[in-house]
This record gives C-alpha cells, structure tokens and sequence, in this order.
C-alpha cells in the first residue's frame, strides 16, 4: 500500500496547482482583434489574457446589452470555490498519509475520488448557469438588439466547452492548466485505489 499511498498524497497535491493556474480560458476572435481578445477563469476571479482585455471585453458587451463581468467580490464562487479545492486538497493528502502509516481500505482512495467528482459536475454545472444568465439576460435598453429569424433576442452565451460563432465573434471555450492538473490528479488517485485494492488481494490470498 506504500506506493498506492505516495500516489495519493500526489494526486490530492495537484489540486494545489488551481491556485496559480487557471481552470478555464475563454477566446473571442473577430476581424478587429487579429490576436483575439480573452479571460482565463481562477478559482479566485477573472483575468484578462492580455492587460485590457477585461476592459475591451466588457466595452464590447455594452453594445448588446450584457452585464460587466463579475469582480472577484460580487460572486459567491469565487471565494467557496478556493476554500472546497483547498479543503479536498488537505483531505486527500491526509487520506494519504493515514494510508502510508496505517492499514485502511483503499475505498477510502476511491471515495475521496467520487466526492472529487461530484463536486466538479457540481462546478460545471454553476459556471453553465452563470453563463446562460450572463448571455440572455439582457439589457432592453441596449444599443443593439439582435434577434434570430423569429425575432427572439439572440443569446450570447459562450459555449460551455468547445467553439461557436456569436455575430461576427468566434467563441473558444476550454479547460486550461490548472483543470489539467486536476485531471491529472483525480486520475492519480484512481489508480492509487486500483493499486490498494491489488495489494489488497494479494495480501489476502
């Protein structure tokens, strides 16, 4: 169980990386930005790719009628988000530690595992809600008001993963460096569960 134990502590570490890298990025491109404009998305709040894209986003949404985006202060995830991926962090890591001195059952690996991944549907299933709001709830009052061919207000929402076009915008949407690490770090753990509970067998046998 030692080196189902080290692989747990390690895999419960890399959740540590969300608190510098970014778990999502958005990319807008359209013929007046050549390099594209764009946000990465922390667990703590928005950052612009490049120093005023925050702003230039923003501008651009006033014209159809979108809300600014969120400061870090004016969103509850933003301040729970950092405290359940570091509370799961510490969970892990202790799970792991316990492992490594002590005998317990590698359920344990694999029910930190399936929290882990509850709570990440959960996440996604946030930022999709925010994102259908933050696209349709609209300004009447705006300067531009598109609609489709049945004259309902078009939505901007961002695609939750992959790429769509948006007027004259093209809209990419996809994890970033730090949902890797996550990734990663949850696959760790499954295979530290599958490695306890090989031993485990064989201990039995």
């Amino acid at each position: 169980m030692k080196s189902a134990s080290i692989i747990m502590i390690i895999g419960s570490a890399m959740l540590l990386g969300l608190f510098v890298f970014p778990l999502w990025s958005i990319e807008l491109e359209a013929p007046q930005y050549p390099n594209g404009i764009g946000m990465n998305i922390h667990l703590d709040g928005l950052q612009g790719r490049e120093k005023h894209d925050l702003q230039n986003i923003d501008g651009l949404n006033h014209y159809i009628g979108m809300r600014k985006l969120p400061k870090a202060d004016e969103m509850w995830e933003f301040s729970t988000f950092p405290k359940v991926i570091g509370a799961m962090a510490v969970l892990g890591i202790v799970i792991g530690l316990i492992s490594l001195f002590k005998s317990i059952s590698p359920k344990w690996f694999l029910a930190w595992l399936v929290l882990m991944v509850i709570l990440g549907v959960l996440g996604m299933y946030d930022f999709n809600n925010w994102m259908v709001d933050y696209g349709t709830n609209l300004d009447p009052k705006a300067i531009m008001k598109m609609t489709d061919a049945d004259g309902n207000p078009l939505s901007y929402k961002p695609p939750l993963f992959g790429t769509r076009h948006i007027l004259n915008f093209v809209a990419h949407s996809y994890p970033s460096t730090g949902a890797y690490m996550m990734g990663f770090g949850m696959f760790l753990t499954f295979m530290a569960y599958w490695l306890g509970i090989k031993k485990t067998k064989i201990v039995n046998t």
